[in-house]
C-alpha cells in the first residue's frame, strides 16, 4: 500500500474517532456530574484523553507520511512510533488522575448512590467504543500502523472503563455505594496496564528490536530465492515506523563479474521490496562464495545451480 493510501486510510479513522470521542466525552461528562457519579465522570476523562490522544495521532500521522528529505533520507516514519508513545504516556498520567480522584472519593465516610441514568450513558459508551475498536485495530493492521493500533487500545480500553463504570453504577444503586468509586480505582488500573504495555512496545521500536525469528527467516527466503543468489550469510532488520529497514550480505559465484553479482542482489532486493513486509529500504552487500566461510557459518545452505 502506498503512502498516501495508507495516510488516506488512518485520517478517515482519526477523524471518526475524534466525533464519536467528542460526543461521548461531553454527555458522559454532564450525566456523571448531574448523576453523581464518580465512575462515569472517571469515564469521561478517559474519553477525553482519547480525544486528546487522537488529535495527537492526526499530527503524528501527517509528519510520518511525509516524504524522505535531506535531513531525513529513510523518510519521517518513526513519527508514528513516536506517536504512540506519546499515547501510551497520556494513558498512564490519565490513569493517575482517575485513581486519585477516586480513592479521594473512597475516603469519603458520605458516599451517595448515583443517579440511574448513569447507568444508559455507560450502556450507549460500551456500544461505542467497542465499535469504534474493533474498526480502528482492523484499519491499524491493514495498514500496519502502531500508532493507530495504540489508538485503537485507548478504545477499547474505554469500553473496559464504560462496563467497570456501569458494574460500579449498578452496584452503588442496589445499596453499595462505595462500588461506584471502586469503579474509578479498577478502571485506573486496567488504563495503566494498557499504557504501560504501549510504551514498552514504543521504546522496543524506538531501540531498533529485531522482530521474530519467524520475520527474519521469511525474509532470508525471500533473497535466497532470487537467481544468482548462493547464500544469504547476514541479515539485520530492524523497525522504522511502520516500516522496516533491511541489512544483508549475500554470497554469489565469484566467478561472475561484478555487473552480474550486482545483478542479483538487484533481484532479490526485488523480491524483499515485493514481499508481504512493508520494507522502507534495502541495503545488500555482496560477496563471493567461499566453501571454508560456508563450512564456518551454522545456518548457510549453498545453493548449486
Amino acid at each position: 500500500m502506498q503512502d498516501q493510501e495508507r495516510y488516506q486510510e488512518a485520517k478517515k479513522v482519526s477523524i471518526i474517532s475524534l466525533v464519536i470521542n467528542v460526543f461521548l466525552t461531553i454527555i458522559k461528562a454532564i450525566i456523571g456530574i448531574l448523576a453523581g457519579s464518580t465512575a462515569l465522570v472517571a469515564d469521561a476523562f478517559h474519553s477525553a484523553s482519547d480525544l486528546f490522544g487522537t488529535i495527537i495521532l492526526l499530527q503524528g500521522l501527517k509528519i510520518a507520511h511525509k516524504p524522505p528529505d535531506a535531513s531525513h533520507p529513510y523518510g519521517h516514519h518513526r513519527a508514528e512510533t513516536i506517536t504512540s508513545k506519546l499515547l501510551a504516556i497520556i494513558l498512564i498520567l490519565t490513569a493517575v488522575g482517575i485513581g486519585y480522584e477516586a480513592l479521594k472519593v473512597l475516603r469519603d465516610p458520605t458516599i451517595a448512590p448515583p443517579d440511574s441514568m448513569a447507568i444508559y450513558i455507560a450502556l450507549i459508551s460500551i456500544v461505542f467504543k467497542e465499535a469504534l475498536y474493533q474498526y480502528s485495530v482492523k484499519i491499524g493492521k491493514k495498514i500496519n500502523s502502531p500508532a493507530v493500533i495504540a489508538d485503537a487500545w485507548h478504545h477499547r480500553t474505554d469500553a473496559f472503563s464504560s462496563i467497570a463504570a456501569l458494574i460500579g453504577i449498578g452496584g452503588a444503586l442496589y445499596g453499595y455505594p462505595v462500588m461506584d468509586p471502586l469503579a474509578g480505582v479498577f478502571v485506573s488500573i486496567l488504563i495503566l496496564k494498557t499504557g504501560i504495555s504501549i510504551y514498552k512496545q514504543a521504546i522496543l521500536a524506538l531501540m531498533d528490536t529485531a522482530p521474530s525469528r519467524e520475520v527474519l527467516e521469511q525474509i532470508r527466503e525471500a533473497a535466497f530465492q532470487a537467481k544468482g543468489i548462493k547464500e544469504v550469510q547476514d541479515i539485520k532488520v530492524r523497525q522504522y515506523g511502520s516500516k522496516l529497514i533491511v541489512d544483508m550480505k549475500v554470497c554469489v559465484n565469484p566467478n561472475i563479474t561484478v555487473e552480474e553479482g550486482h545483478g542479483a542482489a538487484a533481484r532479490a532486493k526485488k523480491n524483499l521490496m515485493q514481499s508481504n513486509y512493508d520494507i522502507q529500504d534495502v541495503l545488500i552487500h555482496v560477496n563471493p562464495c567461499k566453501h571454508m566461510e560456508l563450512e564456518n557459518c551454522k545456518e548457510c545452505r549453498l545453493k548449486y545451480e
